[in-house]
């Protein structure tokens, strides 16, 4: 695949992040490979979602997948049945119905989430400290730039 590169700061800083979005994306997938768990990358952001604080139902689902209830009440199932997710009806709201974890669930994300940290442990190594902590700073700068993004439910794994 070609890259165009773009003139200026700003466009050889949109090149880098791509460019790091695709490095992080070939992560998450070899973390999400080595589980052998056959587990797609937005059933793995659903297990993300089960994982955060608070309650999360289909409709929670579906808002921060932005797909229609439907499809994620299929993604939910195939998570259930392959004992990832556990659903129980809400004794306040019998017709709503809450989405946790399984410790089989917990195990799969703590799994990709160490994987994931060993590898940019890996790579941060092979930094020098001046470029770890300028890469630090420059991550800090664009999460708190993105910061409508962060005020939304974590899908990301």
């Amino acid at each position: 695949m070609s890259t165009v590169r773009r003139r200026g700061s700003a466009g050889q800083a949109l090149d880098t992040l791509q460019s790091a979005a695709r490095i992080f994306g070939a992560i998450t997938a070899e973390s999400i490979a080595r589980v052998g768990e056959g587990i797609t990358l937005p059933q793995l952001r659903v297990l993300v979602l089960a994982s955060q604080p608070g309650q999360l139902n289909a409709t929670g689902v579906a808002q921060a997948l932005d797909v229609h209830l439907s499809s994620a009440s299929r993604i939910c199932d195939r998570l259930v049945q392959a004992g990832l997710l556990d659903r129980r009806d809400l004794p306040q709201d019998r017709r709503n119905v809450e989405l946790t974890l399984t410790p089989a669930g917990e195990r799969l994300l703590t799994s990709v989430n160490s994987h994931r940290r060993d590898v940019f442990t890996r790579i941060l190594r092979r930094m020098d400290v001046t470029e770890r902590e300028a890469l630090a700073e420059a991550l800090s700068g664009f999460v708190a730039a993105a910061e409508e993004y962060s005020m939304r439910p974590s899908v990301s794994p």
